[in-house]
Formats: structure tokens, sequence, C-alpha cells
């Protein structure tokens, strides 16, 4: 196992700890990857933390994307090596 396979797995458990809630839409497509985040945020409060498991190129593009647009912040993004990202949000106010 090299370094930075050993730092990733760190990192996402460290996210994962941090988040208050978390949400795997890796089964779902567009545009339902956002509509169920944007439900799990709006039932969060301000500064709550979501970690949200999703996969593929288009869910990858727009959930953060959208995310950011509606006020809420990114506060990482990470890929494992099965090509799940690990996308950490902040909501906002």
């Amino acid at each position: 196992m090299d370094i930075w396979r050993i730092y990733e797995q760190v990192n996402n458990m460290i996210d994962k700890q941090a988040a208050d809630q978390e949400l795997d839409i890796t089964s779902e497509v567009c545009p339902m990857t956002f509509v169920r985040t944007r439900l799990a945020l709006d039932r969060m409060q301000t500064g709550q933390t979501l970690l949200v498991h999703l996969r593929g190129e288009e869910p990858l593009r727009n959930v953060p994307r959208t995310a950011r647009e509606q006020g809420h912040e990114v506060l990482s993004l990470d890929t494992d090596a099965a090509g799940v990202a690990h996308l950490l949000l902040r909501r906002g106010g």
C-alpha cells in the first residue's frame, strides 16, 4: 500500500467523522442526484455538514456546482479507487 492510498483512506475517515449526516446517491441519476441532496440539505441547520457519496461524471459535475450556486460550501471532494466520489458540503444560510 502506497502513502497516497493511506492518505486518501485517512482523509475519508476524517470527512466521515466530521459529517453531521450522510447521503448515498450512487445509484441515482440526474436530476435526482441533486434533488435528494437538496432535500437533505433543506432538513439541516445552517453550518451542519453533509457527506454525499455519488458516482458518475454528470453528478460529479452538477451536484457540487449546484450546491455552491444555492449558497452551500464545498469542503472537500475525493474519489476512491472504486470510483465513488465523497463530497463534503456545509449547509449555507
